[in-house]
This record gives C-alpha cells, structure tokens and sequence, in this order.
C-alpha cells in the first residue's frame, strides 16, 4: 500500500512540477526576494564562542563573577621592545599616543608609564598622596634614567604590568567600558581610531607597537571571519563548478547546477536572518557546505536526465523519470545528510545547535531547488546535443567501475584483510588522540595579531585572563588580614606556575600600602603585621583615591575579592592540572565553612567547553547511527541490511580518527565536527546502492552475484562524481586561515574519499560474501519505502 502510495506520490509531484513551470518558478523567486530582505537581520557575532549550556555549572559561576565586577576581557594592550623608547623624542611620543585615546567615549581608562604613580605617605593629613612618575613630559635622559631605575628596581607593585624590567618591555594598557566590550561599538573604535593612530605612530617613530589583549583579538578575528566568507563561497564555487563541467563537458548543465547552489546560498542566509542567529565561526561555513552538498544532487538529476535522453530520445519523459526515479533517492540522501547536522541540535550547546539548525533546513531546502529548478529548466531548454552525453561513454571511468568490479570478484580476502589491517591500525592512532581547549589555537597564525599574541606570552606570560573569586561569606570580610595572607599564599601558586603571569589583586595594593608607609622602601612590599595592619589601613581609607584602586580589586560590600592573571595558550592537559593545583591549594588555605573560592575566566570557561563537547560526541555520533540506522530500517526492513550499510561507513569514522591521533591533530570543537558530518554526507552512497541493488535483484529473480556487479555499473559513476566533488569541495576550506576550519576541511575530505572507496569495494564484497543471509525475498522485496521505482512506471505527455 505504503509503496503505490510512494510510487503514485512522486508521479503527482512530476506532473506538479511540469504542468506549472511559470507558477513554480515564480514561487521560488518570491520566496528568495522575501529571505532576501532577511539578510538585514544577520549580524556578526561579538562574543567568544559559548560552548556550554547556560545551566552548566562553569557559566553559572562565570556570570557570577560578571554580576560582581562585570565584563573582564576589557583590557586592550599596546607594546614596545626597543631600546630607542629609552629616549627623550620617542617616549614622549609613546605618552602622547596612549593619552590620546583618553579622549573616546568608548575608553574607560588608560594606564600608561606617564599614568603611573607613586604611593606617598603624608604625615600631616595621615593618608597616602600619588605622585607621577612624570609630571608633564620627559625632559632629559637624566630623567629617563631615574624612571627606569624607580620602576625597574623601587616599585615591585608595577612589576609585569605595564613594563617587564628583564627586557624592558614597555606596554600600555587600555580599558574599554564594559558595556561596549560585545557591542559593534567595540569593533568600529578598533578598526577606525586604534589601528589608524598606531599605524601613524609606528610610521612616525619606526617603532614596533604590538598589539592585544582579548577585545583586540575578538575584533580581528571576527573580521578574517567576515573575510572568509566571500573567500569561501567563490572558491567553493569556482572548484565545484570546475569539476562540474570537466566531467558533463556541457556549459549549460554547469550553469543550471550554479543556479541552483547560488539560490540555496540566498536561502542560506535568509534563514539566519529570519532565525536572527549571528554568524559565528561554525555558521559562516554553511553556505560554502551547501554548494559542496548541492553539486552532487544535481549530479545524480542531471545525469539521470542524460541517461534517459541516450536511452529513448524523449526529453519530457526522461524529466518526468528523473523526478519519480530520483526524487525519493535523493531526498533520503539529503535527509539522511541533514540528520548528521541535526544532531548537533541535541548537545545543548547554543553554537552548535544553530549550527546544526541552519545546516539541517539548508540542506532541506537545497534538495526542493535541485528537484523543482532542474527539470523545470531543463524543459525550457532544447534538446541535449551528442557532445553533451559524451562523458556517459567515458574509457577512463568505465575503466575505474571495472577495477572496482574486479577487485570485488577476485580479490575479497585482501579487501577484508585490508579493512581488518586499517580498522588494527587506526585503533593504535586513537588512543594517542589528545584533547585541546585552547582559546587561540585556531586563530590564523600568519597574521600580525596571532605573532603579538605570541610576544605578550614571551614578554607578559600570556593575555587570556583567568579570575579567582574570593567570597569571604561577610560584608568587609575581604580587608581582614587573615583573609589577606591567605589570598597572598594562593598567589604564591599562581607566581609559581610558568604558565600563568603575575597577579593582581587587593594583596598586591596593601603591600604597596605598606612600602609608601615606610617612605617607599621596597623591603617593605609585603603584607603588614596585625600590628601595622591598622594604621596603614586608617591611610588607606583616608585616602580618596586610593579607594579608586580599590574598586576594581574589591566588590562595594568588601565581601568579594579578585585575583587576576593572565594565561598562556595551553592545551588542555595542562589547564586541568594547573586547575588541579589552584583548587588544592584553595581547600586547603580556605577553611569551606569560612570561604567561597571560584576560578574561572573566558579561558577556563572555553577550555570546559571543549571537556563538554568530547563527552558529547559520542552521544552526538551514537545518535547521528541511529538516526541513519532508522531510515534504514525503513527502507529496507532488514536488521542485517543495517549492519552491512554500517560498516563501510563506520571505517572511515575510525581510520579518520586514527590518522588525527598519528598526525598529532587534536580533539577540538571544530574537529569534533568531522564525524557526524562525514557520516551523514557518505551514508548517501550506500543508500544508493543498496536502493539499486534491492531493484536489481527483483529485476535478474533474486541472482545475489548479477544484481551486486549491476548496481555497482549502475551506480558507480554517480558515486565517483559525487565523491570527487565532494573531496575537492570540502578541501576549500584548506585554504582558510583559520586552523580549525583546516583541519575540518582536511580530515572530512579524507573521511569521505575512505567513504567512497569502501562503498564501492567493502559493501559490495559484504552483500555476495553474505548473500544467503541477507538476501531474504520477503524482507527486500517489499521495502517500506521504493527509493527507485520500478522500470515499468507509466510516463505520461506534459
């Protein structure tokens, strides 16, 4: 019943389709004008990738510590390695650069060597004054001598802030209102006043500015993001229809296949603008995918079309065949392949379900382009001509599809040997697979802000921060000097540890306290007895703008204290066990029932992120199977047939992974991609065999050994052009600067040629190895849905 009802279903649809041509064709136009006007909605993103759900413990705690001291990846800096800087003409040059963007209303503060000053003791008044290092401007080298001498040997409170006394490293640092850090505003301050201003110092001095910090970063790492896009969609474009025309040889099939991808692009990103999603790193990939994806559709339609033309030379009933023979094929294929991005829905991570949101209803509305444009234009056009339906009769493939069906004759001990040898082989390779979290270990690493990210590590031990919140559970708890000596004893850690840099906190202000105290001895820069503790805080707090320095280290109840430093790019090994260290030192300095100690920052957040996603991935994948593994069922009735079109493309999965952990390429957010996208993509060409080889066993009385080696000539070709232009296609993405799409455009590419390779010899051998079990003539004969529908449907005249 179900199978008149497909057989019937798809006969309405082609007459639908070539009864009204204008109609449809309208309708699609109308439809990609009103998407169009969507595209206002789209708007790039200018917040790091969340990869956790917002319930996670990790961004609870996060968010926290934003409601206490608000948005910590505000801090923009600027540095200079050179001796020369050491002169009267170019410091002062240096301060007038960094007073210049006090002036922004984007800027909440900047601190340079001219803002720093000096913690002094008044007697009279008892309380602290400041006084700048330099009053006006630098005058004389004799002056700069005593600056250097005052800041690299008096001052330790200064210290791997905003200079590095080893190298004399010079930086300045520059606060941004935390209200514009994830706003276009934040963006537009850096392309538009900072770089130009830089650029203009740099050409003036021939100094060097190096240039960080996390707002810094986002900002030109998501304008490569912006950049890539056209970069991706044009080369993707170019290749695919390149490979496109090399095989058809017809101009007019390729341009019809460009029609068709540019419109699924459009719909693209009506759909994220309808959704008002931001285009992120993972979303900015889809509309390249589509037209890698939506090439080999129009491959199968068209080159069913010129089948049919060769056979009888009538071109309305060939398009109506391809509508009813191929439609249902294809939209399993596309259905199948957009369950491998649906999963992505189900991780809980916001990122990854738009992506696998957008990519599932592209993929969806790619395959009703591909079977409404094609044999619509198709019937405008008139009637192939003979070199249009040379590349059918091509040697070299033929010659390929009879290797492949030789190899499949004679050699089936090496083809299981081999798969056995690879499936050892690739084992050994996935368990030496690591795990990375690395908050800039995909950024591009030619580019100028990845080379000074690298220099702020080597001159500043790194620029991602990481907080440690301290809740002393009582108003003013944090200014008691037990809770001071133990935060000093946690410091001691952090100081200890290579990865992390200096930090700042309260403790490091009441020990600069202490020094001016005693007339700025620095043998003094320590925390004070019980005994001092009192009158140097009865300063402190007569001391106005002292207390502007207290702010930014403690909440306004003086229940809650920072620590700020700053990290490395690490993997994530080493973040855990710096994790590990931190976490014991505070159980065992912070009484529980006295304390409330976090860690967190951008950086630990993202790094858990990636924890999250790994421990995902198996759900995600196992999910992916048994969405596939249903579909197969359906079609197929068969519990064995299931296995058989597991296997070849589960192998891949796992040759893949065994080659990520030989080649040393890390479990990350963007490799972790790979497999449910690979899996969905290369199940559709076992999908098509196993459909033509159910046909072609009704068709030669259930003959297991005519029907495997019929449907391999008949579908080996088409699986040979889909996979190729998939291979090239998804290569693009090697190109990108970005380390992350590399690698996801690499290892898919190879999952997918595996993927053909072992469709076209391991499934094959499995169906005749396997043929007394498998071949049941009551579970295949019936399918519950006929993908490709028997040769004696009725054509009818439109």
């Amino acid at each position: 019943m179900f199978k008149l009802f497909t057989k019937d279903f798809w006969d309405i649809i082609a007459r639908l389709i070539l009864r009204n041509k204008i109609v449809i064709l309208l309708a699609i136009i109308s439809v990609t004008v009103i998407l169009s006007f969507q595209w206002k909605n789209m708007r790039f993103t200018y917040t790091e990738a969340n990869l956790l759900p917002d319930d996670h413990e990790a961004n609870i705690v996060y968010n926290n510590f934003l409601d206490k001291f608000g948005e910590e990846g505000n801090l923009i800096v600027l540095g200079v390695k050179d001796s020369t800087l050491f002169t009267v003409d170019k410091l002062n040059a240096w301060n007038d650069l960094s007073d210049s963007f006090k002036k922004y209303k984007e800027v909440e503060t900047v601190l340079s060597i001219k803002d720093l000053q000096k913690l002094v003791k008044n007697t009279t008044l008892q309380k602290f004054d400041l006084e700048p290092f330099i009053k006006d401007s630098v005058t004389s080298l004799k002056q700069i001598d005593k600056l250097e001498d005052d800041l690299f040997h008096k001052y330790p409170f200064y210290d791997n802030f905003l200079f590095n006394k080893n190298t004399k490293t010079i930086r300045t640092a520059i606060y941004l209102k935390k209200d514009i850090v994830n706003t276009a505003a934040r963006k537009d301050f850096v392309l538009d006043v900072l770089q130009p201003k830089i650029d203009a110092f740099e050409k003036a001095t021939n100094l060097n500015v190096r240039v960080s910090g996390m707002p810094y970063i986002r900002t030109l790492n998501a304008q490569n993001i912006v950049d890539e896009i056209g970069l991706f969609i044009g080369a993707a474009l170019l290749v695919t229809s390149l490979i496109f025309f090399f095989f058809f040889r017809s101009f007019r099939a390729t341009i019809i296949s460009l029609i068709v991808v540019c419109t699924g692009v459009m719909w693209t990103f009506g759909i994220l603008g309808l959704l008002n999603y931001e285009i992120t790193v993972l979303t900015a990939l889809i509309p390249p995918l589509i037209i890698v994806i939506g090439i080999p559709n129009c491959i199968f339609l068209i080159n069913k079309y010129q089948n049919e033309v060769k056979l009888h030379g009538n071109k309305v009933k060939s398009l109506q065949r391809v509508i009813t023979k191929i439609g249902n094929a294809t939209l399993m294929t596309n259905v199948t392949t957009a369950s491998g991005f649906a999963t992505f829905i189900f991780t809980q991570s916001q990122l990854l379900r738009q992506f696998g949101i957008v990519a599932s209803l592209s993929i969806l509305s790619i395959f009703i382009l591909c079977i409404l444009i094609i044999p619509i234009l198709y019937s405008f056009l008139p009637y192939p001509k003979e070199r249009h339906l040379e590349h059918l009769n091509r040697r070299w493939v033929t010659y390929f599809v009879s290797w492949i069906e030789r190899m499949v004759k004679q050699k089936r001990i090496t083809i299981y040997a081999t798969a056995v040898g690879l499936l050892i082989i690739s084992f050994i390779g996935i368990y030496q697979i690591k795990i990375s979290g690395s908050l800039i270990e995909d950024m591009p690493k030619n580019t100028d802000f990845y080379k000074d990210i690298k220099f702020f590590e080597k001159e500043f031990n790194g620029i991602m921060p990481l907080e440690i919140m301290v809740d002393t559970k009582r108003k003013k708890g944090v200014m008691k000097l037990s809770t001071l000596k133990r935060m000093d004893e946690l410091e001691k850690v952090i100081e200890e540890t290579p990865e992390l840099s200096r930090p700042i906190s309260i403790v490091s202000l009441v020990k600069y306290s202490k020094q001016a105290y005693y007339n700025g001895n620095p043998k003094h820069y320590q925390l004070p007895t019980s005994q001092e503790n009192s009158f140097i805080l009865s300063y402190a707090k007569n001391s106005t703008s002292n207390v502007d320095l207290f702010k930014n280290f403690v909440d306004s109840t003086g229940q809650y204290a920072r620590i700020t430093t700053f990290m490395k790019d690490i993997g994530t090994d080493k973040m855990e066990h710096i994790e590990d260290n931190l976490e014991n030192k505070i159980k065992n300095v912070f009484p529980k029932d006295q304390y409330n100690v976090t860690i967190t920052g951008k950086a630990l957040v993202f790094q858990k992120g990636t924890t999250y996603l790994v421990k995902n991935l198996a759900i995600s994948l196992t999910l992916a199977i048994f969405l596939i593994s249903l579909f197969m069922a359906y079609m197929f009735r068969s519990f064995k047939m299931i296995v058989v079109s597991l296997i070849p493309n589960l192998l891949p999965l796992l040759i893949t992974a065994g080659l990520m952990g030989y080649f040393g390429v890390p479990i990350k957010p963007s490799t972790i991609l790979v497999f449910s996208i690979a899996f969905g993509i290369s199940v559709d060409d076992t999908i098509h065999f196993l459909a033509k080889y159910r046909q072609e066993l009704q068709a030669n009385h259930w003959r297991i050994k005519k029907s495997v080696y019929a449907a391999l000539r008949e579908t080996g070709v088409s699986m040979f052009y889909t996979s190729i232009v998939l291979f090239f296609g998804f290569s693009v993405f090697t190109i990108s600067s970005f380390g992350g799409t590399v690698a996801l455009g690499a290892l898919v590419s190879i999952t997918l040629l595996f993927a053909m390779l072992s469709n076209l010899i391991l499934l094959p051998s499995l169906l005749l190895s396997l043929e007394r079990s498998i071949a049941n003539k009551k579970v295949l004969r019936e399918p519950s849905i006929n993908i490709i529908p028997d040769e004696d449907t009725e054509d009818e005249d439109f």
